[in-house]
């Protein structure tokens, strides 16, 4: 098929834009029909939050629902894909599961996160993010199945993907090989803006826990992607690189009043190594982030402490700038050590959080599909210079095209408060949820539909590969 010709809806000729935008319509009223299951999904997630990989109440929550979501049978699930509480649910139109010599149909993925913050639960709206995945794919398998004769082949994948706040699920998925031969995936995140994308940072985690001196390890973080690119990722800032570290500090108890000298402080290293790197932070530059706190500092006062134990993030929008960027701390903790004379250890973490690779195509398809429903969206500039965070998606978007917008949930209260955990809980979401999910639902439309589309998604994802390859490998 030619580029800027479209399939048409019932697998023959098109007849032009309007039965697209019925199908869109009835991928909405399939939503819209559901709302009320998939309210009951997002509570029961929210009501019993669970930390990274413990989200074995969410996990059962979810597999029941797709299990049982009419008519029976309709999804395919493999309830422990690839980690405990990862998984798989598969629909494709019933004509496509006999064999045939039909071509390999388009893989669409929907993805759905539900792990909480410790102590203040779903403060990130998780909840919510399952539930427009969930949504979404619902939505397309829907207006799929309303189709008077066989649509173009295609299957609708729903990932339930683990640990983003702490661990990183989805690049365990990743490297399972969860994301093989998917085209093209979606998700969306709670907000307090509509942003059809925003460049999360880059975020490496490292714990100095080696014994004696050491170096923070400098992470290879190199990805390979269905195209055949490999190469460093850099944020196109607000998301970027993320690395954390955990820094433990050994020195020698005595006791605080009879004997100070003869004992070593552990923690006079930590206070140290903190003051140096608040003092460091005049000479950042304004793109790179470092956050930390103590998180072990002695058992009693009149015990000089032995041990002492530091967790930072650090965040930049390059690989090359996060090694500069870490260097730099890594002296901060090193010249600690050495002034109180206690040793230090360093352990890297398992995971790094590339930034997320913006596709234009897509998203401006997607914003396209959500003036319709009504949202509106920040600005293009406010966009791309935001603030933001870090994300396991962005390791998505380097082996597979993806888009990762932004919703606003009817409150102005800041993610990672108690505040967002209650509005992340009430029913006003839930309009803001499900408007969200449409939104994606009729992108997938477009991207099944519209083969042009999906080549320009193809070829931008191709093209940041590329760019990111070169701003990294410069020496």
């Amino acid at each position: 098929m030619r580029p800027g010709v479209e399939r048409s809806v019932e697998g023959g000729a098109y007849d032009g834009s309007s039965e697209l935008e019925l199908l869109k319509l009835r991928a909405a009223e399939c939503i819209d029909k559901a709302a009320e299951r998939l309210g009951a999904l997002s509570r029961a997630i929210w009501s019993q939050p669970e930390l990274a990989y413990e989200e074995h109440h969410a996990h059962r929550v979810l597999t029941h629902f797709f299990e049982r979501e009419p008519p029976a049978a309709s999804w395919a699930v493999q309830p422990h894909y690839q980690l405990p509480t990862a998984f798989r649910a598969e629909w494709e139109p019933p004509e496509a599961r006999a064999p045939s010599a039909a071509p390999r149909p388009l893989h669409l993925g929907f993805l759905c996160e539900y792990d909480a913050l410790p102590g203040i639960g779903h403060a990130c709206g998780h909840n919510l993010i399952a539930e427009v995945g969930a949504a979404a794919a619902l939505g397309v398998r829907g207006a799929l199945e309303g189709l008077p004769r066989p649509p173009p082949p295609v299957k609708v994948i729903v990932l339930g993907t683990p640990a983003e706040e702490d661990g990183g699920g989805k690049i365990d998925l990743i490297e399972a090989g969860a994301f093989t031969n998917l085209d093209v995936v979606f998700m969306a995140h709670p907000s307090q803006e509509n942003a059809a994308y925003l460049p999360d940072m880059a975020e490496h985690e490292v714990s100095f826990c080696h014994p004696g001196w050491s170096t923070v390890a400098q992470s290879q973080l190199t990805a390979t992607s269905a195209t055949g690119f490999k190469g460093f990722s850099c944020l196109s800032l607000p998301w970027s690189w993320d690395y954390s570290v955990t820094v433990k500090y050994y020195g020698k108890a005595s006791h605080s009043a009879a004997y100070p000298w003869e004992g070593l402080n552990a923690l006079d290293a930590a206070v140290l190594a903190y003051n140096n790197l608040s003092v460091f932070r005049q000479q950042m530059k304004p793109t790179w982030r470092v956050h930390g706190i103590i998180k072990n500092g002695g058992v009693k006062p009149n015990i000089i402490p032995s041990y002492s134990e530091l967790i930072y993030y650090f965040r930049a929008p390059s690989m090359k700038e996060l090694q500069v960027l870490t260097k730099k701390a890594e002296d901060c903790f090193r010249a600690a050590a050495l002034a109180s004379g206690c040793t230090v250890e360093i352990k890297s973490g398992a995971h790094d959080y590339y930034n997320v690779l913006p596709n234009k195509s897509l998203w401006k398809a997607y914003m396209e599909n959500g003036r319709k429903l009504g949202i509106e969206f920040i600005s293009e500039d406010k966009m791309l210079n935001g603030p933001s965070g870090s994300t396991d998606f962005g390791n998505v978007t380097f082996v597979v095209p993806g888009i990762h917008p932004y919703f606003h949930i009817g409150s102005n209260a800041l993610n990672h408060t108690e505040q967002y955990t209650e509005a992340a809980g009430s029913q006003e979401a839930q309009f803001y949820t499900l408007r969200t999910a449409k939104a994606l639902a009729m992108t997938a439309l477009d991207v099944i539909f519209k083969p042009e589309l999906l080549e320009r998604i193809r070829e931008d994802f191709k093209l940041k590969l590329q760019e990111e390859q070169f701003v990294n490998a410069v020496e």
